[in-house]
């Protein structure tokens, strides 16, 4: 059985991660690979749930619960979709995981950063390799405004909070060089698409 392997893409809100998943799983699968596409919060029919929970905005939660929150559909997203994906030699290419949570609940709303960590690790699941897109503010909120959807509750939050999370990621990045590489996210998607697949090729071992 090939060995599965969990890539995961990570910024702040205009990043084009959505955008870049796909463009990244797309390639994967012209080099042959089985490849799973997936998201959080969400990835899996629970999890989907306390998604809707956290975006849609009705409740206004505490940074301790939100973080409990995230980590209730993370566990449910890793036992029920994760997992057996890579079990079966699946490339997981998913769109956040727990760095969203130590970024946004923890430098953004102030929630326990050791705390979160502690979560992360009794995941035990770790990505091979974390892509940190790195978006400029006038460039995040540029892209924000040509999306033109209804905002979810962490888009509509404000500049200094956004300023944060954009910083938490940098040093998340910093802290972790062996796992994540900051891609700059500012230009052209082609160009950062080949930027992600110029670090990939340098990480693990692509076929050819």
């Amino acid at each position: 059985m090939p060995q599965g392997r969990l890539i995961t893409l990570e910024g702040g809100e205009g990043a084009g991660k959505s955008t870049q998943t796909q463009l990244l799983a797309d390639a994967l699968v012209e080099l042959g690979l089985a490849v799973l596409r997936t998201r959080e919060p969400g990835g899996a029919p629970g999890a989907e749930t306390l998604r809707n929970l956290l975006l849609g905005g009705s409740v206004d939660w505490s940074p301790p619960a939100e973080t409990l929150l995230h980590f209730a559909a993370r566990a449910e997203h890793v036992e029920k979709t994760i997992r057996p994906a890579l079990a079966a030699g699946m490339w997981v290419v998913c769109d956040r995981f727990t760095d969203s949570t130590m970024a946004y609940q923890g430098y953004g709303q102030g929630a326990d950063r050791g705390t979160i960590a502690t979560l992360a690790d009794l995941l035990q699941l770790t990505p091979d390799v974390t892509l940190v897109l790195d978006v400029s503010e006038q460039v995040a909120v540029a892209r924000q405004l040509r999306r033109g959807s209804t905002a979810d509750r962490y888009e509509r939050l404000d500049a200094l909070f956004h300023a944060r999370v954009n910083a938490g990621f940098r040093e998340i990045a910093r802290r972790e060089p062996e796992r994540c590489v900051l891609i700059p996210a500012d230009s052209p998607e082609a160009t950062v698409h080949t930027a992600i697949m110029a670090a990939l090729r340098a990480r693990l071992a692509l076929p050819a």
